[in-house]
């Protein structure tokens, strides 16, 4: 299947099925088609105007471009972010989520928080990858297309925390903006991704 049965929990999951979960209408613990298209129709508009800018100073830097980005989303961001999500422990030689739906499982499965070093490597990627492009704005005078390029780049980021960051169950991310209440019920249906939070700064405190 392309995606998860929507009507079987996850791997984590202790439940035995989804019916009356009170996490359900809070966190995407499976993702569907509409998610993937609405995450692609966000963030593919940034990659085709870099691309442009970067192509009217040839093939070479384009290239460049491509195997950086397919380099850092398809391995490096599994490893430092993606192999902490609990959408990881699913079976399957692939992911099959919203924003790095098909990249291969190479790394094992890694409950709990990022460290420091990942989430550093995590930003450093996302400078790199659409920080490329800003130089190809300027050496070809494209204002117009470097002020479109910004603001669809800041649209993309707004968009991602407010409608799919607010609603991940990969809590380890650091674009994460799932509430500390919904992390604690999710961690309460899902006790193995709750022992690797446990004793780390990023759980949520319980209110008495």
């Amino acid at each position: 299947m392309a995606f998860l049965d929507p009507n079987l929990p996850i791997a984590t999951c202790q439940s035995t099925d989804c019916s009356g979960c009170s996490v359900a209408d809070s966190v995407h613990c499976h993702f569907r088609p509409s998610e993937l298209a609405h995450f692609l129709l966000i963030c593919m508009p940034t990659f085709l105007v870099g691309g442009a800018a970067i192509f009217e100073a040839g093939w070479i830097p384009l290239v460049i471009w491509i195997t950086i980005c397919v380099g850092f989303f398809g391995a490096i961001e599994i490893r430092v972010m993606c192999s902490h999500c609990p959408h990881y422990a699913e079976e399957g030689a692939t992911l099959k989520c919203w924003a790095n739906h098909g990249s291969p499982k190479i790394w094992k499965y890694r409950p709990g928080p990022m460290s420091t070093a990942e989430n550093i490597v995590f930003f450093a990627g996302l400078v790199v990858v659409w920080g490329y492009p800003l130089p190809f704005f300027v050496l070809g005078r494209g204002w117009f297309l470097l002020g479109l390029y910004v603001l669809l780049a800041a649209g993309f980021f707004a968009t991602l925390k407010t409608f799919l960051c607010s609603q991940c169950m990969n809590f380890a991310c650091p674009l994460n903006g799932v509430p500390d209440p919904v992390r604690a019920a999710f961690f309460d249906h899902n006790p193995v991704v709750a022992e690797a939070w446990r004793h780390s700064p990023g759980a949520p405190r319980r209110t008495p």
